[in-house]
């Protein structure tokens, strides 16, 4: 009887052909899918003021690395320095586009929301990360838990002070994330009768006024025992003064990683800052706008936040790190080019 061989090999062969073609025929669906997602002229904007500031570059990186990723286009627009009015306009000229989706920080709600709610109307998606416009039909805010932020802060200010001092406070009044913060520190001030908030300066988004008001504040008996600064810029200036009048044993709280900020940090003469996470708000915004433009929300004009199946969250808190002497080499170890590689 003549006995019929059975070739594994030849089996094995045909089946490790049939799924190298299945792979083959599955890859080329997913990349066509990929490829189809996104339209040539997809575009998302950032909008911002003082957008040559480090912590605004800072976005923008995260602007254009999560759109890099996606294949689309992105662009962060706004004027140099604080002007809300010149926001607006930047906000408005990106909307004419009819872009995918716009990211934009706002510095004045009153003047943002009709923009915003513009843009809604046009079915544009808008979302607001590091400061908010609540009362405008954004979407969602991504961004710091301002208030949480000025209560670490606060702490750390009471703890420095022991108890008792004068302190003036630098920010920007009617500015949501700052009035958030500093709510914050008077939220733990309110345990601490002796520690007082003497002056609040309006730097007005100008370092050197932060440098002039410092340089007449220590002409004036009694100084301030401190300072907090509630943006980023503010800070290196305070340090800036008191190191060339040689005046220590102030106790100094900035805001945000500023190179300078983080260089008197090593020297000594800022006790702290709390570090937010502008890449992270502008990269996870963009990922946000990329799903929401393509899964097609039903209205964006309806009370999402009133919903409780609502496919956005109300607020994103992308964290914030408090930074002093103790950590700051880790910190900066972290931020090196190579620490994200594997």
């Amino acid at each position: 009887m003549r006995t019929r061989t059975f070739c594994f090999r030849c089996v094995e062969s045909k089946a490790a052909r049939a799924i190298r073609a299945l792979t083959m025929t599955m890859l080329i669906l997913i990349l066509g899918a990929c490829s189809s997602r996104h339209d040539a002229g997809e575009k998302y904007y950032l909008v911002s003021a003082n957008i040559k500031n480090t912590y605004w570059q800072a976005a923008g990186a995260g602007l254009v690395e999560a759109a890099r990723s996606l294949g689309v286009g992105a662009e962060l627009v706004g004027p140099e320095n604080y002007d809300s009015r010149a926001e607006a306009q930047a906000f408005r000229d990106a909307a004419a586009t009819k872009p995918a989706g716009i990211l934009v920080s706002v510095t004045d709600p009153n003047v943002m929301k009709a923009p915003i709610d513009d843009a809604i109307a046009q079915k544009i998606l808008v979302i607001t990360i590091d400061s908010d416009a609540p009362a405008s039909k954004r979407l969602t805010f991504i961004g710091t838990n301002n208030y949480q932020a000025g209560l670490m802060g606060g702490r750390v200010l009471a703890e420095k002070l022991h108890g008792k001092g004068n302190v003036v406070v630098y920010t920007m009044p009617g500015q949501p994330n700052l009035d958030e913060r500093l709510q914050g520190y008077k939220s733990i001030l309110g345990d601490h009768a002796a520690i007082k908030i003497v002056q609040v300066v309006n730097v007005k988004g100008d370092p050197g006024f932060a440098f002039d008001t410092t340089t007449q504040l220590l002409a004036k008996e009694p100084a301030p025992d401190a300072f907090v600064c509630l943006v980023s810029f503010a800070c290196p200036e305070v340090a800036d003064v008191l190191d060339r009048k040689k005046v220590s044993g102030k106790v100094l709280v900035a805001m945000d990683t500023d190179p300078n900020t983080l260089s008197w940090i090593q020297k000594g003469m800022i006790d702290a800052t709390i570090a937010q996470k502008p890449y992270t708000m502008s990269h996870y915004g963009v990922l946000m706008l990329d799903s929401l433009h393509h899964s097609k929300l039903p209205s964006l004009e309806m009370p999402w936040s009133e919903d409780t199946r609502s496919p956005v969250p109300m607020f994103v808190d992308t964290g914030a790190t408090l930074i002093d002497k103790s950590n700051i080499a880790s910190f900066l170890k972290a931020q090196s080019p190579g620490a994200r590689s594997l």
